[in-house]
C-alpha cells in the first residue's frame, strides 16, 4: 500500500486490474460432465426459475410474485 497517498483497501481494489481466472482443464471438464449425469432435469428448470425470481427482487429481499396470467 502506498502510504504517501492514503486509501482504503476497497479503493485500491476498485482501481486494481482484474483478470479472469484460467479456464477449466480437460480433466475438470470431464469430472463436471460426469457429475452432471443422473441429475434430474427438473433441477435445472427450478434453478432457472429461481434466477428469474431473484432478478425481480425489489429493495431488500422483497420478491414480486409471478404474474398469474
Amino acid at each position: 500500500m502506498d502510504t504517501t497517498n492514503p486509501t482504503t483497501p476497497d479503493q485500491e481494489d476498485a482501481v486494481a486490474p482484474h483478470n479472469a481466472d484460467r479456464g477449466p482443464t480437460p480433466e475438470e471438464e470431464r469430472l463436471a460432465d460426469e457429475s452432471a449425469k443422473g441429475v434430474n432435469e427438473k433441477s435445472g428448470d427450478e434453478y432457472e426459475k429461481s434466477i428469474e425470481r431473484g432478478a425481480a427482487v425489489k429493495g431488500e429481499g422483497q420478491i414480486v410474485p409471478d404474474d398469474p396470467a
